[in-house]
């Protein structure tokens, strides 16, 4: 099937917009049953009553994995962003009022934040085994309220239409500590721009009444877990540095 020219590349799929749906193309180093396991996660948001694109295919396009869904029609807050900085505060207003939505959603069901962490950690394989054993470690002390975490929420995670902020790619959503996640943010807004980061981080913090402290204790096993990913915008050593900043053995 001709797909055309995608419409965004990302490390795991490749995206087309056909016919009025956005058709997501798996790669082929994923397991094969990525596309089940992406699709459920993106189903259980929408459930949830959240604005997420609704799921209307999982199908195979020359052998490949895929899933098809809506289409919307819109913006990403990161692309309105950029255009106009004076604006910073507003966008991310509106982005941290959505990842509170997500936040305030059990997810019982969702595989469990922890596993994914340790399954990443015990696979990056950049941090020493003394410093897997600290964080594995850490990561079992932690206790929390399992909620719906997105796992990498972003600006350009978000769709601005006419009418309301639809949230996209929920690859990496699971069952978690809402603290994480929004240090996983804070942490991919930092790579760009510190004050960015604070700006989010301040805005979440005092609307949520959760403190910069409890957020921060996710700091290394998110970093550390970060490692195994092979984003070529994120530099090693960045993630390093936070994880030896708390465990500098």
């Amino acid at each position: 099937m001709n797909l055309g020219t995608p419409i965004a590349i990302g490390n795991t799929a490749k995206i087309y917009l056909r016919e009025n749906k956005i058709v997501k193309v798996f790669n082929d180093f994923l397991p094969d049953n990525e596309s089940f396991h992406e699709a459920n996660k993106q189903k259980y948001a929408y459930d949830c009553g959240l604005s997420v694109p609704k799921l209307l295919d999982i199908t195979k396009i020359d052998g490949k994995q895929a899933i098809v869904m809506e289409y919307i029609k819109g913006r990403t807050l990161g692309d309105l962003l950029s255009e106009n900085r004076q604006q910073a505060a507003y966008y991310m207003e509106i982005s941290v009022a959505v990842q509170q939505k997500i936040h305030n959603n059990k997810a019982d069901s969702l595989e469990p934040m922890s596993e994914k962490l340790s399954r990443q950690i015990e696979s990056a394989t950049v941090l020493d085994k003394r410093h897997q054993v600290a964080l594995l470690s850490e990561l079992d002390a932690m206790t929390f309220e399992k909620r719906l975490c997105h796992g990498d929420f972003h600006l350009y995670n978000l769709i601005m239409s006419t009418n309301k902020v639809t949230i996209i790619d929920w690859v990496d959503a699971s069952a978690g500590d809402i603290r994480a996640d929004v240090y996983r943010t804070y942490l991919l807004y930092s790579q760009i721009s510190v004050d960015l980061a604070n700006m989010y981080l301040n805005s979440y913090c005092e609307k949520s009444g959760l403190s910069k402290g409890e957020i921060f204790r996710w700091a290394p096993i998110i970093a550390g877990a970060r490692l195994s990913e092979h984003v070529q915008s994120e530099k090693s050593d960045r993630l390093l540095e936070v994880v030896h900043r708390y465990y500098p053995l």
